[in-house]
């Protein structure tokens, strides 16, 4: 079981991942991991950037520690979400890199495809990016460069 007392998650969807998103929200309520759903609720075409907005947006208030964002191909979620000021979105298709991107990079959105992986391994990605925590050592310049560019553009 995978308790994070200290870990609220936001999650969102476009049409593409909303069935992949309900699989997540299932397991992450069967786990206990809280989490605040932002849409969508359907499958009926939506903008994916507005979704991502509302995930990092919370992440930057505080109110969510981490973030997941579904898409058809979690590759237009990831760029979304990568324009937004302290968002690491890393989008994964399997575990090895869910578990470093946390490690070696503190990501704090996980990005998903829904027409990619199953809901299988995405939950297994799930477990790993919500259980891992940042090494810091010598990543900690690296995160440190990545937010430098950041406050230059």
């Amino acid at each position: 079981m995978m308790i994070m007392n200290n870990i609220k998650l936001a999650i969102a969807c476009d049409h593409g991942g909303y069935e992949l998103k309900k699989e997540i929200l299932a397991f992450l309520d069967s786990e206990g991991v809280a989490y605040e759903d932002f849409g969508c609720d359907s499958t009926a075409s939506v903008n994916y950037p507005a979704y991502a907005a509302k995930v990092c947006r919370a992440i930057q208030s505080g109110d969510c520690t981490r973030g997941i964002l579904v898409c058809g191909t979690g590759i237009g979620m990831s760029m979304a979400a990568n324009k937004h000021k302290g968002i690491r979105a890393a989008c994964c298709s399997d575990t090895f890199s869910a578990r470093m991107t946390r490690m070696h990079n503190d990501a704090n959105v996980l990005c998903l495809g829904g027409r990619v992986i199953g809901a299988g391994l995405a939950l297994d990605m799930v477990k790993l990016f919500v259980e891992t925590e940042f090494e810091g050592g010598r990543h900690n310049a690296r995160v440190a460069m990545l937010a430098d560019i950041e406050n230059e553009q």
